[in-house]
């Protein structure tokens, strides 16, 4: 059976909310680095993606842009993955997520969602199994947690991906 992997990384430091609208914060000088190093233990973990689905905001376009700079880097033979931009992760919540994910061909094995947070752990915590002794943490900046299932994207429920790994890259 084909093994599919949801990899949901927070989006990397930003700016504090200044003039600018929320939308346009752009990443810091931390969070370019911690992008980086997302991507980099991305490559190091074999956790390549076949798709790419980002928030339209500044904040996780950048943080998609370093991650996707530091998996090139560390195998300028792959493939690029396909990349969707949307605008239901920066507006909307973990039901827009399933549902995103829900559309995902299967013959996609490995996806990454960039967003923002609450959402994010909303998500990781939703997709996890009933474990009455977990201790459920949220995502911090540049965080991710993996998720894995046999079963088909279009069966993504809640308690239908059990929390495989998880990791906050700091570059």
């Amino acid at each position: 059976m084909t093994v599919r992997t949801l990899v949901l990384l927070r989006h990397a430091k930003a700016e504090t909310p200044g003039e600018l609208p929320d939308f346009e914060r752009q990443l810091t000088g931390v969070g370019r680095a911690n992008a980086d190093a997302a991507g980099a233990w991305l490559a190091d973990e074999r956790l390549r993606p076949g798709l790419v689905i980002c928030s339209t905001a500044t904040r996780t376009r950048q943080t998609w842009h370093g991650v996707a700079v530091a998996l090139a880097q560390a195998d300028r033979d792959a493939q690029s993955p396909e990349v969707h931009y949307e605008r239901d992760l920066y507006y909307g919540g973990r039901t827009e997520v399933i549902d995103l994910l829900r559309a995902v061909p299967d013959e996609v094995h490995t996806v990454l969602v960039i967003g923002h947070n609450p959402t994010m752990s909303d998500v990781s915590i939703l997709l996890r199994p009933y474990d009455g002794d977990a201790v459920l943490e949220g995502l911090k900046t540049s965080g991710m947690a993996v998720h894995r299932t046999e079963a088909s994207w279009s069966q993504t429920e809640p308690g239908s991906m059990p929390l495989a790994l998880t990791h906050t890259a700091r570059g």
